[in-house]
């Protein structure tokens, strides 16, 4: 169950979930009077909210029909290049990505939606030394930029002098992910191939405390709106949640993955997505610790193919070459895109091409997304 190769290359099922409101729905069709007037308010409520629950996911999910095409970076002529991860600036005014070229880019994006002449070339690049897995932004500071490579190498980057600050070498295996806090501009997380997350702080140096959780460790990411609490998915098949201040042991383990979970991210500071290799995306409630939703349709059967959530919407990679997006109340998918390549019918490209990464632009309606081939385009949910 464990995702062989790099992130991007080479990485039970719940039941079918009724529709919002649909028990108190079915209790107000059943012919069931209620004992009292005070039941009657009561019971009639409970309608009305799980109609107007069930009405504006109606509402959302109609609201988009496909996903269009805005952009697109052409890769170089003869270049075949996974990105692994593509992010954000905390302004989304620039975007960030990396992957096995062993360069970090950085690209602004309104110009190239805009078509401005040379907006295809980065603003900045960064030669690394080994293959990058992962990169997380500062989410107070534009000059700094946290990668994790294959070697077991977390690093910083000052993108003012286009130079590596700081280089931590604790870990003893391949790094597969990194993330900033949301509270605290100094605070950083890691998670390795070694077992280990690392939390860092960038003041001292160093790491600060060390979490063993004996499996492979794929994915790690901060709640948003703590910085004491984060998730982090294994090999294991599970998710575990962690309160760093009684970190002995997990706050809850999620099961229900099948094989090895290689993505997590925070929707909300109560709502969890996981991905992993069993080909389901899991929504989880990680106050009431319990699954809400599980959502099928795309193939992910061995490689990293990318999660990127907003407020509604959750995107993610298909090992057909497809994006696939889905709405968080809806357990099938919302729209899909085929990643055609611009010079290449769909016939002749090669059966192995898979998308590897995604990443909304906060909470509009657009993303980005690259596939195996180091293709990116800039897409856009459209009626």
């Amino acid at each position: 169950g464990w995702p062989a190769g790099g992130r991007g290359a080479s990485a039970s099922g719940a039941g079918p979930e009724e529709p919002p409101g649909s028990k108190e729905l079915a209790g107000c069709a059943s012919g069931i009077q209620p004992q009292s007037k005070q039941e009657t308010l009561v019971g009639g409520y409970a309608g009305w909210k799980g109609l107007n629950a069930f009405s504006r996911t109606l509402a959302i999910f109609t609201q988009y029909s496909h996903l269009r095409q805005v952009a697109e970076l052409q890769r170089p002529p003869g270049a075949s290049s996974i990105v692994s991860s593509i992010e954000f600036d905390c302004n989304e005014e620039f975007f960030v990505t990396a992957g096995v070229s062993k360069r970090i880019r950085i690209f602004d994006f309104n110009k190239l939606v805009q078509g401005h002449p040379g907006s295809d070339q980065p603003r900045l690049e960064l030669a690394t030394q080994s293959k990058l897995s992962c990169l997380s932004w500062n989410r107070f500071l534009k000059t700094q930029i946290a990668s994790s490579d294959y070697e077991g190498m977390v690093t910083l980057w000052d993108t003012a002098t286009s130079q590596s600050v700081l280089e931590m070498e604790e870990h003893e295996k391949r790094v597969w992910s990194v993330d900033f806090s949301f509270t605290d501009q100094n605070k950083l997380v890691s998670g390795s191939d070694d077992g280990k997350v690392k939390v860092w702080d960038l003041k001292q140096r160093k790491s600060t405390l060390t979490l063993d959780l004996h499996a492979n460790v794929c994915c790690v990411k901060y709640n948003p709106t703590s910085g004491h609490h984060l998730a982090v998915g294994s090999a294991d098949h599970h998710v575990h949640s962690y309160d760093l201040r009684h970190s002995a042991r997990p706050v809850c383990v999620f099961s229900g993955h099948s094989k090895a979970v290689s993505y997590v991210k925070f929707m909300s500071g109560k709502e969890l997505v996981s991905a992993s290799t069993d080909s389901t995306l899991r929504l989880w409630d990680v106050r009431e610790n319990k699954l809400l939703r599980t959502m099928r349709g795309h193939t992910n059967d061995k490689n990293f193919v990318g999660l990127s959530v907003s407020n509604e919407f959750l995107a993610c990679g298909s090992e057909t070459n497809e994006v696939f997006v889905y709405q968080k109340q809806v357990s099938k998918p919302m729209c899909t895109y085929y990643f055609q390549g611009a010079q290449q019918p769909p016939e002749q490209q090669e059966k192995s091409q898979f998308i590897s990464a995604v990443c909304w632009k906060g909470n509009s309606p657009v993303m980005l997304a690259a596939n195996s081939q180091g293709s990116i385009k800039v897409l856009k949910l459209a009626m």
